[in-house]
C-alpha cells in the first residue's frame, strides 16, 4: 500500500512539472502547403504625424501647480501647496531641483510626477521677490533769481 501511495504522488509530481513545460512552449503550427502562390498583403497605411508623436508609455508625464505654501517640512521631505480652490500635498524627491527659499505663506510653482496615487515633486521654484524701483520724485523746478 505503502509502496502505491509513493507510486501515484511521484507521477502526480512529474505530471505537474510536465504540464507547467508544455505550458511555457510556444505552440507550433505548421503552415500547409499551399498550391497557388497567396497574395501579399496590403501595406499598412501610414499613421498620422499625431499618433506618432505620442510619448512613450514608460517615462511619466511632469505636470505643474502652482500655490502658495500651507506647509512645508524639510525633514519629512513634504509641501503642501493651497491653489485657488485646493490644496495638494507632494512628496520631495532626493534628487528634487529646489530655487529660492521655501517657506510657509511663499508663492512657489512645483513640477511633479504621478507615482501611483501619490505626487512627488521633482522641481520647486521661490520666485524672487520683486524689488520696487525707488520712486521718482517731481523734477525740482527751478527758482526765479532773486533780485
Amino acid at each position: 500500500m505503502k509502496r502505491v501511495l509513493v507510486l501515484v504522488v511521484a507521477l502526480l509530481t512529474m505530471l505537474a512539472f510536465a504540464s507547467g513545460v508544455m505550458a511555457q512552449a510556444p505552440a507550433k503550427t505548421e503552415k500547409p502547403a499551399a498550391t497557388a502562390p497567396e497574395k501579399a498583403a496590403p501595406a499598412p497605411a501610414p499613421k498620422p504625424a499625431a499618433e506618432k508623436a505620442k510619448p512613450k508609455a514608460d517615462k511619466p508625464k511632469v505636470l505643474k501647480a502652482a500655490g502658495t505654501v500651507a506647509t512645508y517640512d524639510a525633514i519629512g521631505k513634504t509641501i503642501k501647496v493651497k491653489a485657488k480652490d485646493k490644496e495638494m500635498m507632494f512628496n520631495i524627491a532626493a534628487d528634487a531641483k529646489v530655487k529660492g527659499e521655501i517657506k510657509e505663506g511663499a508663492k512657489v510653482t512645483v513640477m511633479y510626477k504621478k507615482d501611483g496615487d501619490q505626487m512627488v515633486a521633482t522641481s520647486i521654484s521661490v520666485p524672487a521677490p520683486k524689488k520696487e524701483a525707488p520712486k521718482k520724485e517731481a523734477p525740482k523746478q527751478k527758482e526765479a533769481p532773486k533780485k
